[in-house]
């Protein structure tokens, strides 16, 4: 059993930045793949980008490439999400994630979930 708190969710202008954290506890933090994943408003949870264990691959969903950084501090079983440039379709809960590892993008590995924290990107 992994638990994972998510926090860093807030209100933010177009243009803005945020950074998310996620604080995992209960099995050992470095042998799990993590990622980030987000549900807008009626609709479902898409991916937004994964980090395997060690932090030595990550992926990024074409939405938000070039604009949000996934890492991870094993050290301090933490994971973030640099988000920058924000866009109001960038409007969520973003919800951090830990599973198996795998030899790709562990995007369907995922079997713990926080609750999410909330980012609302609006004038």
């Amino acid at each position: 059993q992994v638990q994972l708190v998510e926090s860093g969710g807030a209100l933010v202008q177009p243009g803005g930045s945020l950074r998310l954290s996620c604080a995992a506890s209960g099995r050992t933090f470095s042998s799990y793949a993590m990622g980030w994943f987000r549900q807008a408003p009626g609709s479902q949870r898409d991916f937004v980008a994964t980090i395997s264990y060690n932090g030595g691959r990550t992926y990024y969903a074409e939405s938000v490439k070039g604009r949000f950084t996934i890492s991870r501090d094993n050290a301090k079983n933490t994971m973030y999400l640099q988000m920058n440039s924000l866009k109001p379709e960038d409007t969520a809960v973003y919800y951090c994630a830990a599973g198996p590892n795998t030899n790709g993008n562990p995007l369907y590995s995922m079997e713990y979930w926080g609750k999410g924290t909330l980012v609302t990107v609006s004038t």
